[in-house]
Order: C-alpha cells, then structure tokens, then sequence
C-alpha cells in the first residue's frame, strides 16, 4: 500500500498558488455522480479532477474555472503515485472516492479470479491506496474522506457476485479508516445511494435485460447533494453513513 509521496517543497508552492480556498479531490469526476460531484464542489473548492482520460480531466477543470486535473488510472500504482506527487498538496479538505467498476453480472459459479480482482482493485484497493498516499495532507486539513458506496454495499443478490462483495469491502474499509483516524480529526463518510441515472445504470440494465426508465432513478445532483450535506458540517461532526434513494 502507499505512502504519501508528496515533496514539500512542491506542496508550498502550489498551495500558494491555490489560493486559500479549500481543496477536494473527486475520482471519476468526469462522469456520472462524479461528474455531478465535482461540478458542486467546484462552487466552494478548489477541484482537483480526477479520471483516467487526460482531454476529459482537462476540459471539466477548464469548466470547473478553479480546478486542475488529477490524471491517473488508479489501478495503475505508477501512475498513482506520479499524480500524487505532481498535485504537491500539503493540505487536503475533502477527497471523495466515485471511481468504481460495476464488472460482470454473472454467477458466481461462472466468474474468474481475474474478473474478481479487476473489480477488488479498482472499488477496494486503490480507494485505500489513495487514501494512504494522502493520508498526511488529510491530518493538515483536519479533512473529510467520502467513499461513495452503492444500496449494493448494503444488500446482495443473484448476478452480484462481484459488485456487491468489493462494495461491501469498501464499507468495512471506511469504518475502519473512521476508527483509525478519528484521533487525527480525519472524517469518513460512506454514501449509499440507489440506483442513479447514469452509464453505469444504463450498463447495468442491458445486462439485466430490463427497459431503461429514468424516471425511476436518482438524478446524479441528488447524490452531489448529498455529499455536499456531508462536506457541510463542521469540522467536529461526522455522518457516518447516508443512503439516499429515489421515490419510486
């Protein structure tokens, strides 16, 4: 697992350019609740973008106006710790976790070792591998971590082999990075939201073979709301865990 990375020298210098608003990070920001994420944060922070396109991470900080890109595929520990070391940050406010991979809806009868890692690694092992390497700016900020989770990491089934277990993993993850650094004043929230109008959703229904209805999922800014009711509180309160789901 990694440590942070990150040269102070390079730190000083960028948060000086940064300017005194907060700073968050967003993985997967380019798409889906990351992108809605992203978009509401950039309101009162200064966004770090990340994704794993490095035209898309470009254009949403040109947009955000406040913002920088983070490029990396988290799975990739290299390129990790590059854009790690390359944000220089020597405070971090808030950094939330929206990268994830749905994988195969198949059996579990019928899954590979490989299939199971490729999911594990980029839901459960990079979300703390990240966290780790920015484990120290976090301490400075006295800062909040938000791993978007899914209802999946709450509830299984048939075709969940998969997604279900690494988000559940990724539950146990947050409380336990909760109980670690809840002596350093370091948050962690987990959010669980229910089915969300996005690619993801749209991937997830033509596996299922069922008709897309929009109507009846979240719209990503309900979810960016409900991380912004977590980033909201002050620094000596912390939700733990917020599911939040459509009406319907």
């Amino acid at each position: 697992m990694g440590q942070d990375t990150t040269n102070a020298g390079d730190g000083d210098a960028r948060a000086h350019e940064r300017g005194t608003r907060p700073i968050a990070l967003v993985t997967g920001a380019t798409r889906g609740i990351g992108l809605a994420v992203a978009r509401e944060l950039g309101r009162t922070h200064r966004v770090l973008v990340g994704g794993r396109d490095a035209s898309a991470t470009a254009a949403l900080a040109a947009e955000l106006g406040d913002a920088e890109p983070f490029t990396a595929d988290l799975a990739d520990e290299v390129e990790l710790e590059r854009a790690v070391h390359e944000a220089g940050l020597d405070r971090l406010d808030v950094l939330v976790h929206s990268a994830g991979l749905l994988g195969p809806r198949r059996p579990v009868a019928e899954l590979t070792r490989s299939e199971f890692r490729e999911v594990f690694e980029l839901n459960v092992v990079a979300v703390a591998d990240l966290t780790a390497r920015l484990i120290v700016p976090l301490r400075a900020a006295r800062g909040l971590v938000v791993v978007v989770n899914s209802g999946s990491g709450l509830t299984s089934g048939a075709g969940q082999g998969v997604y279900a277990p690494s988000k559940f993993a990724a539950r146990a993850l947050a409380d336990a990075l909760r109980e670690e650094e809840r002596p350093n004043g370091v948050r962690v929230t987990s959010v669980h939201p229910g089915r969300v109008d996005t690619d993801m959703q749209h991937e997830l229904r033509a596996a299922e073979g069922g008709a897309y209805e929009p109507w009846r999922y979240l719209d990503p800014v309900a979810v960016a709301d409900t991380v912004r009711l977590a980033v909201s509180l002050p620094a000596g309160a912390v939700v733990e865990s917020l599911s939040v789901r459509p009406l319907e």
